[in-house]
């Protein structure tokens, strides 16, 4: 067994909408949403009512609720969603939200970039894609964004930073052209105090969100970028070939989340079935589990660092509260809140914190992190320790 198993079905969410599980970084030309993969249907009422004074100061709760009864439409929900001060929800137009979903299919229009908006409102580059057009012109994690074409985006929402990355104006969404390869833009960027300017040329992108390695005989190691649509089905078969008796090293380092149901399904690649992890939606409980029986015999390390957020740490909390993996690296990110998107009628989406998730002994994620088993510092000291761990462990017999 691999831990406490609770084989109890588990229960459906009250409103007809996709869970997600974000954001730890935003793609700067799509979303890594960690939505669940088939929202069901959730009519909404088409008539709006005026957004009132006192309905500017309603929490993110009520503000979903009042979308989905109807009571405000697309502009006063957008307003809403930037005066509530939660830097975890966002507002998309209905072209937007289908670039994002198109990322979760692995393909994009774009330069690369993942950003995510630190407390003080500034841009942060959290990751650049490889062969990328933003890594062909230099850009590294850490550096600033500071403008776009000319006009600033410190202090603005991360959703309008990626829509104008992507080519796409937020103040003017349906007009707009769909993102065209080929297309420049001009990004404004800070690195340790100095200001400089480059433009950048998009273009049309794939993800390879899975790699996988034998970086020392008979471990076979899993990086897993983000999860999107098929990563699990990736892993599975990653783990059905080669050879792995000495373990498995996933890699989960820099991987900003995805998709809630591939997450668990990658637990149910190393699990015998049993909780993964509950979370709350509008005060109600809910429960995540692993299906049928996975992988429980092979030594597994799973490595984790400062960028593993959202859907990674709820699998990285699972694997470790189960009892199996050895969890290496440093804290994670800490992103632990449940946004749940609302539709409106004019296809835009609202996505607002309704809820937290919890690790499978009740271990809160948000704010918090995972605490690793063995923490170390530095990718090379983080693979030096997994080996040193999976000699410790020994080979499975």
């Amino acid at each position: 067994m691999s831990g406490p198993t609770m084989f109890v079905r588990p229960q459906r969410i009250r409103r007809g909408a996709t869970l997600t599980l974000v954001f730890g970084a935003v793609l700067a030309t799509g979303a890594a949403t960690g939505a669940f993969s088939q929202p069901e249907a959730n009519p909404i009422p088409r008539h709006t009512a005026p957004v009132r004074a006192a309905t500017a100061q309603l929490g993110t709760t009520d503000i979903a609720r009042a979308i989905d009864d109807g009571k405000v439409g697309p502009r006063a929900a957008a307003e809403l969603v930037s005066r509530s001060g939660d830097r975890w929800s966002s507002f998309y137009t209905a072209q937007e939200y289908e670039g994002f979903q198109q990322e979760l299919d692995g393909r994009y229009v774009g330069v690369g970039l993942w950003v995510r908006r630190d407390t003080d409102g500034r841009i942060a580059v959290s990751r650049v894609q490889s062969a990328s057009p933003a890594e062909r012109a230099g850009l590294r994690v850490g550096d600033w964004l500071r403008t776009i074409d000319g006009r600033g985006v410190t202090g603005g929402a991360v959703t309008d930073v990626v829509a104008r990355l992507r080519g796409v104006d937020p103040a003017d969404p349906d007009d707009a052209p769909a993102p065209r390869p080929g297309s420049e833009v001009r990004l404004g960027l800070d690195r340790d105090g100095d200001d400089w300017t480059v433009t950048v040329r998009r273009a049309e992108l794939t993800t390879e969100p899975v790699t996988v390695t034998q970086p020392w005989a008979g471990v076979t190691e899993i990086g897993i970028d983000s999860f999107v649509h098929g990563v699990a089905d990736q892993v599975r078969a990653a783990l059905a070939h080669g050879d792995h008796h000495q373990g498995v090293l996933l890699d989960l380092r820099g991987n900003s989340g995805g998709l809630v149901t591939e997450a668990v399904d990658v637990a149910s690649a190393f699990l015998d079935g049993g909780l993964v992890a509950t979370y709350d939606v509008h005060g109600e409980q809910h429960s995540l589990y692993a299906s049928g029986s996975g992988d429980t015999a092979t030594p597994l390390v799973v490595l984790v660092d400062g960028g593993t957020m959202s859907a990674a740490e709820l699998l990285t909390g699972a694997l470790q509260d189960r009892g199996r993996a050895v969890v290496v690296g440093c804290r994670t990110f800490g992103k632990g809140s449940v946004q749940m998107p609302s539709t409106l009628p004019d296809g835009s989406v609202a996505e607002l914190t309704v809820g937290h998730y919890r690790t499978p002994t009740g271990r809160a994620v948000d704010g918090q992190g995972i605490t690793p088993d063995l923490t170390v510092r530095g990718r090379q000291s983080a693979q030096t320790e997994a080996r040193t761990v999976f000699s410790g462990l020994g080979a499975r017999s």
